[in-house]
């Protein structure tokens, strides 16, 4: 028993010794923010996406973000690389393999799919599944973790590099650090040219573009804000706060070209990482330990619908976690909003109008 208790003794003071001594993986800065909404008024709690019906459910794994094609198909990105396409009655095939992660899509003028993959870049995929690469890098840098994508008029391409220092695997790493290290970037399929809009962004993430395509809004997801760069009128590139302190964290962005944004949190704020943000010390320490002894996000259901002055206008919730959870991405088409996750089996898609 003594020789027992001696290794057990042993083994705390060597795991108390790396956690001391071993570098951490971050280098973190202290952020007081802001106290949370209440759940109330447009907020107020509800079951609104209890109701979606439930594609594919099962057959999934992390359907990001979603996009329809002109037959009504449903296409998602998977954890595995792989792009599937969803037919009416059901069916699950795979359209394309980026071999990388899918996060971001939508369908161009062409019927190309352009994609936003963390690991490989700016991606288009022809009706055929043929994969080109349209850029992976800005003003030398590299993209490290390409996020969400909208589409102008034009062709134009603004999408974002959520992280020009970790990965997607270690997108906690980033808020756990609490540096702006995202990009809002502008891709010219006439010129080939990708252009830097805007950086020193709080993991830019969600992208979408206004009604007049007179701005555009990019989520800083570890700020619980969203952004806005001016494209036309007096603003032209110029940027300010579009709405501040949202209820949970923002992540992909979506404008149904009509006056409303659709913005997915995959979980509500959580009071113990925002008093863990004031704790530099503690982030650093807490970036040393498995990743099952960090804060969870909540099993919770939450998606927003905003308007062009930054007002909430409509929010819905699944405050079980058990039908939809984990929400990444709000698309609107049509009549229907269409609900991915990163973590989850399954699509949502709930009528709206």
């Amino acid at each position: 028993m003594k020789k027992l208790l001696g290794l057990i003794a042993l083994s705390i003071t060597a795991a108390a010794g790396y956690l001391i001594l071993a570098p951490s993986p971050i280098d973190p800065v202290a952020w007081d923010a802001p106290v949370a909404p209440a759940m109330s008024g447009v907020l107020a709690v509800n079951n609104d996406l209890q109701g979606a019906e439930l594609l594919a459910q099962g057959k999934l794994d992390g359907p990001e973000d979603t996009a329809v094609d002109a037959q009504g198909r449903v296409y998602a990105g998977l954890h595995n690389g792989k792009i599937v396409r969803i037919t009416a009655d059901g069916t699950v095939a795979t359209f394309a393999d980026t071999q990388g992660r899918p996060l971001g899509m939508d369908f161009d003028a062409k019927g190309n799919l352009i994609v936003a993959d963390a690991f490989k870049g700016l991606l288009s995929i022809d009706p055929q599944g043929q994969i080109r690469v349209l850029s992976s890098e800005a003003e030398g840098v590299h993209f490290r973790f390409t996020d969400d994508l909208d589409i102008a008029s034009d062709g134009r391409i603004y999408f974002t590099d959520a992280s020009d220092k970790f990965e997607q695997p270690d997108y906690l790493l980033d808020l756990l650090e609490a540096r702006p290290h995202g990009r809002l970037l502008r891709y010219d399929p006439a010129t080939g040219k990708t252009e830097l809009l805007l950086k020193d962004l709080y993991f830019a993430n969600g992208v979408a573009l206004s009604a007049n395509e007179d701005f555009v809004l990019v989520n800083e997801t570890y700020r619980y804000r969203i952004a806005r760069y001016w494209l036309k009128g007096e603003k032209a590139g110029q940027h300010d706060i579009f709405i501040d302190n949202l209820v949970g964290l923002p992540d992909n962005l979506q404008g149904d070209r009509a006056g409303t944004f659709w913005v997915a949190l995959p979980t509500p704020r959580l009071a113990d990482t925002d008093v863990l943000h004031r704790k530099p010390w503690a982030k650093a320490l807490l970036a040393k330990l498995p990743r099952a002894l960090w804060p969870k996000p909540q099993k919770y259901g939450l998606v927003l619908a905003i308007n062009e002055n930054g007002e909430i206008i409509r929010s819905l919730h699944d405050s079980s976690g058990e039908h939809l959870r984990m929400i990444t991405s709000a698309k609107p088409v049509g009549d229907w909003l269409y609900l991915g996750s990163l973590n989850n089996d399954r699509i949502g898609k709930l009528k709206i109008k």
